[in-house]
């Protein structure tokens, strides 16, 4: 069985993720906005619903674990979502801006997907 430690890891990573997926939510609508490709604002938009979604579930987990999903700020994605600003502050257009805004949303999935595999293979050890 577990100790007290492992739920203490997971309730903070999951605090992590709930940070991360809030700053997120802000920071979409103005990558979309600063698309010029269409499919590229559509793909930024529907990742926006994706990720309120993901906020929603996680708040669910919290409740299931009476734990508050507040108190954590994601200083990694922070720093994604700061770099990604820095970009559309950047003299670039259209399609170079639209190739700079993927880049930056690569990182931030690829930094999502690590975080997701962290926290399932915790609750896994918590059962």
């Amino acid at each position: 069985m577990p100790n007290k430690s492992w739920k203490k890891l997971y309730v903070d990573e999951l605090k992590d993720l709930y940070s991360a997926e809030s700053q997120l939510v802000k920071a979409l609508p103005k990558m979309a906005k600063a698309a010029s490709a269409e499919d590229l604002r559509a793909g930024f938009e529907e990742h926006l619903e994706q990720t309120k979604g993901h906020v929603q579930r996680l708040e669910k987990i919290f409740a299931s674990l009476d734990e508050s999903p507040k108190g954590k700020k994601c200083v990694g994605m922070e720093g994604l979502v700061k770099e990604g600003s820095e970009l559309m502050e950047e003299d670039f257009e259209g399609q170079v801006l639209d190739a700079a805004l993927i880049g930056a949303a690569q990182r931030v999935e690829h930094y999502e997907i690590a975080a997701y595999g962290t926290v399932r293979e915790f609750a896994k050890i918590l059962g």
